[in-house]
Protein backbone atom coordinates (compact mmCIF):
# COMPACT_ATOMS: atom_id res chain seq x y z
CA UNK A 1 0.00 0.00 0.00
CA UNK A 2 1.29 3.13 -0.59
CA UNK A 3 0.91 6.24 1.58
CA UNK A 4 2.21 8.75 0.30
CA UNK A 5 1.14 12.18 2.19
CA UNK A 6 -0.88 14.21 -1.00
CA UNK A 7 0.91 17.21 -2.05
CA UNK A 8 0.25 20.50 -0.92
CA UNK A 9 -0.40 23.30 -3.14
CA UNK A 10 1.77 24.28 -5.38
CA UNK A 11 2.47 28.31 -4.88
CA UNK A 12 4.31 29.39 -7.82
CA UNK A 13 1.53 31.57 -8.88
CA UNK A 14 -0.93 33.36 -6.43
CA UNK A 15 -3.96 35.84 -7.85
CA UNK A 16 -1.71 38.72 -6.34
CA UNK A 17 1.48 37.91 -8.90
CA UNK A 18 0.61 41.17 -10.63
CA UNK A 19 1.36 43.49 -7.76
CA UNK A 20 4.11 40.79 -6.85
CA UNK A 21 8.04 42.13 -7.93
CA UNK A 22 9.28 39.63 -10.56
CA UNK A 23 12.81 38.86 -10.60
CA UNK A 24 15.16 36.95 -12.72
CA UNK A 25 17.60 33.89 -11.60
CA UNK A 26 19.98 32.31 -13.43
CA UNK A 27 20.83 29.14 -11.55
CA UNK A 28 22.22 25.78 -12.21
CA UNK A 29 20.50 22.83 -11.54
CA UNK A 30 21.75 19.18 -12.48
CA UNK A 31 24.29 20.64 -14.67
CA UNK A 32 21.71 22.49 -17.04
CA UNK A 33 21.54 26.55 -17.01
CA UNK A 34 18.27 28.15 -16.15
CA UNK A 35 17.24 31.61 -15.91
CA UNK A 36 13.34 32.03 -15.10
CA UNK A 37 11.43 35.05 -14.33
CA UNK A 38 9.42 34.45 -11.15
CA UNK A 39 7.72 36.54 -8.05
CA UNK A 40 10.01 37.21 -4.99
CA UNK A 41 8.24 34.56 -2.85
CA UNK A 42 8.55 31.65 -4.72
CA UNK A 43 10.29 28.94 -2.66
CA UNK A 44 13.72 26.86 -4.91
CA UNK A 45 10.96 23.49 -4.12
CA UNK A 46 8.12 25.14 -5.59
CA UNK A 47 10.44 26.64 -8.60
CA UNK A 48 12.53 22.72 -8.82
CA UNK A 49 8.83 21.30 -9.14
CA UNK A 50 6.09 23.34 -11.03
CA UNK A 51 8.45 25.73 -12.93
CA UNK A 52 11.35 23.12 -13.90
CA UNK A 53 9.19 20.10 -13.65
CA UNK A 54 11.62 18.08 -11.32
CA UNK A 55 9.15 16.13 -8.99
CA UNK A 56 11.72 13.69 -7.87
CA UNK A 57 12.29 16.38 -5.26
CA UNK A 58 9.50 15.97 -2.54
CA UNK A 59 6.93 18.28 -0.66
CA UNK A 60 6.11 16.78 2.53
CA UNK A 61 5.84 19.50 5.64
CA UNK A 62 6.60 22.07 4.13
CA UNK A 63 8.21 24.04 7.08
CA UNK A 64 11.43 22.19 7.30
CA UNK A 65 10.93 19.87 9.78
CA UNK A 66 10.89 16.23 7.68
CA UNK A 67 13.65 16.56 5.33
CA UNK A 68 11.83 15.37 2.31
CA UNK A 69 12.46 18.24 -0.03
CA UNK A 70 16.62 18.14 0.49
CA UNK A 71 18.62 19.02 -1.93
CA UNK A 72 22.53 19.99 -2.25
CA UNK A 73 23.12 24.07 -2.72
CA UNK A 74 26.71 24.01 -3.95
CA UNK A 75 26.93 20.35 -3.00
CA UNK A 76 25.72 21.59 1.02
CA UNK A 77 22.72 19.75 1.49
CA UNK A 78 19.37 22.29 2.43
CA UNK A 79 15.87 22.36 2.42
CA UNK A 80 14.57 23.43 -0.49
CA UNK A 81 10.92 24.41 1.11
CA UNK A 82 12.67 27.11 3.42
CA UNK A 83 14.50 28.97 0.88
CA UNK A 84 13.61 31.54 -1.41
CA UNK A 85 14.68 31.25 -4.94
CA UNK A 86 16.02 34.21 -5.56
CA UNK A 87 18.75 33.75 -2.88
CA UNK A 88 20.09 30.83 -5.06
CA UNK A 89 21.18 33.30 -7.94
CA UNK A 90 24.49 31.96 -9.89
CA UNK A 91 24.07 28.28 -7.13
CA UNK A 92 24.67 24.91 -8.49
CA UNK A 93 21.61 23.00 -7.19
CA UNK A 94 21.45 19.03 -7.25
CA UNK A 95 18.06 16.90 -7.04
CA UNK A 96 17.98 13.34 -6.62
CA UNK A 97 17.37 13.42 -10.58
CA UNK A 98 21.01 14.37 -10.73
CA UNK A 99 22.95 12.37 -8.59
CA UNK A 100 24.21 10.17 -10.38
CA UNK A 101 26.30 12.48 -12.38
CA UNK A 102 27.99 13.28 -9.48
CA UNK A 103 29.12 10.03 -8.73
CA UNK A 104 32.47 10.16 -11.41
CA UNK A 105 33.50 8.36 -13.60
CA UNK A 106 32.82 4.89 -13.66
CA UNK A 107 31.16 5.25 -10.01
CA UNK A 108 27.32 5.06 -11.55
CA UNK A 109 26.74 1.41 -11.90
CA UNK A 110 22.95 1.31 -13.90
CA UNK A 111 22.85 4.95 -14.15
CA UNK A 112 22.57 5.05 -10.40
CA UNK A 113 24.56 7.19 -7.77
CA UNK A 114 26.40 4.24 -5.42
CA UNK A 115 23.65 5.53 -2.68
CA UNK A 116 20.73 4.82 -4.51
CA UNK A 117 22.06 1.06 -5.34
CA UNK A 118 23.27 1.00 -1.80
CA UNK A 119 19.45 1.51 -1.27
CA UNK A 120 18.39 -0.57 -2.86
CA UNK A 121 20.59 -3.73 -1.87
CA UNK A 122 19.74 -2.70 1.88
CA UNK A 123 16.27 -2.37 1.20
CA UNK A 124 16.14 1.09 2.80
CA UNK A 125 12.82 2.47 1.76
CA UNK A 126 9.32 1.83 1.60
CA UNK A 127 6.94 3.87 0.78
CA UNK A 128 10.49 5.97 -0.95
CA UNK A 129 8.54 9.58 -0.29
CA UNK A 130 11.40 10.52 2.11
CA UNK A 131 13.88 8.57 -0.18
CA UNK A 132 15.28 11.50 -2.70
CA UNK A 133 15.90 13.65 0.84
CA UNK A 134 17.61 11.22 2.49
CA UNK A 135 19.93 10.47 -0.62
CA UNK A 136 21.17 14.14 -0.87
CA UNK A 137 21.27 14.22 2.89
CA UNK A 138 23.06 11.18 2.37
CA UNK A 139 25.53 12.90 -0.41
CA UNK A 140 25.89 15.97 1.94
CA UNK A 141 26.63 14.12 5.08
CA UNK A 142 29.61 12.44 2.95
CA UNK A 143 30.36 16.00 1.12
CA UNK A 144 30.79 17.43 4.84
CA UNK A 145 33.09 14.70 6.09
CA UNK A 146 33.94 13.43 9.45
CA UNK A 147 31.43 11.08 9.52
CA UNK A 148 33.26 8.17 11.50
CA UNK A 149 30.35 5.74 13.04
CA UNK A 150 27.21 4.44 12.21
CA UNK A 151 26.42 7.02 15.50
CA UNK A 152 27.22 9.95 13.23
CA UNK A 153 25.24 8.68 10.45
CA UNK A 154 22.20 8.75 12.50
CA UNK A 155 22.88 12.26 14.04
CA UNK A 156 23.73 13.83 11.31
CA UNK A 157 20.48 12.72 8.81
CA UNK A 158 18.65 13.14 11.79
CA UNK A 159 17.12 16.05 9.72
CA UNK A 160 15.50 13.31 7.66
CA UNK A 161 12.52 11.66 8.75
CA UNK A 162 11.36 8.13 7.32
CA UNK A 163 8.09 7.59 8.52
CA UNK A 164 7.86 3.52 7.55
CA UNK A 165 10.67 3.43 10.16
CA UNK A 166 13.63 2.17 7.82
CA UNK A 167 15.67 3.99 9.40
CA UNK A 168 18.24 1.30 10.32
CA UNK A 169 18.32 -0.10 6.30
CA UNK A 170 19.06 3.73 5.86
CA UNK A 171 22.40 3.95 7.97
CA UNK A 172 23.47 0.42 6.56
CA UNK A 173 23.03 1.85 3.24
CA UNK A 174 25.15 5.32 3.62
CA UNK A 175 27.78 3.63 6.32
CA UNK A 176 28.40 0.81 3.20
CA UNK A 177 29.19 3.54 0.66
CA UNK A 178 30.93 6.08 3.42
CA UNK A 179 33.21 2.88 4.37
CA UNK A 180 31.92 2.86 8.00
CA UNK A 181 31.90 0.29 9.75
CA UNK A 182 28.35 -1.08 11.35
CA UNK A 183 27.65 -2.60 14.64
CA UNK A 184 25.26 -5.13 13.14
CA UNK A 185 24.00 -5.53 16.78
CA UNK A 186 22.90 -2.58 17.28
CA UNK A 187 21.17 -2.47 13.85
CA UNK A 188 19.32 -5.70 14.22
CA UNK A 189 15.46 -5.19 14.12
CA UNK A 190 14.10 -5.46 18.21
CA UNK A 191 12.72 -8.87 18.90
CA UNK A 192 9.08 -9.12 19.34
CA UNK A 193 7.09 -8.90 22.40
CA UNK A 194 6.65 -12.36 23.54
CA UNK A 195 2.79 -13.45 23.84
CA UNK A 196 1.69 -15.09 27.23
CA UNK A 197 -1.16 -17.41 26.90
CA UNK A 198 -4.03 -16.48 29.06
CA UNK A 199 -4.47 -17.87 32.36
CA UNK A 200 -8.01 -17.71 32.55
Amino acid sequence: MHSSPPPLEARTESPGDGLASVHSVRLRVNGQDHEVEIPSWVTLLDLLRERLGLMGTKKGCDHGQCGACTVLADGQRINACLTLAVMQEGVDITTVEGLPALAGEGRASAGLHPLQQAFIDHDAFQCGYCTPGQLCSAVGLMNEGGAQTADDVRERMSGNLCRCGAYPQIVQAVARVAGIRVDAMRLSPPAPFAVQESQA
